[in-house]
């Protein structure tokens, strides 16, 4: 499932107030500035700091 279009426009990272990348396959916002990922989460964005993990993935 997508996110509404009007909702991204709007959210921003908690972090440095910039926008994040909607990346669908995925289910993340991304940070790239940062290099941090919030994930979405029954197509909700989890938009918590502590809940950002390190993008791109660490293998």
């Amino acid at each position: 499932m997508s996110l509404d279009s009007k909702l991204l426009d709007i959210l921003v990272c908690p972090q440095d107030k910039g926008p994040l990348n909607y990346l669908a396959e995925e289910q993340v916002l991304v940070n790239e500035r940062l290099g941090v990922a919030y994930p979405i989460e029954n197509d909700i964005p989890v938009m918590l700091v502590d809940h950002a993990v390190p993008w791109p993935p660490q293998n």
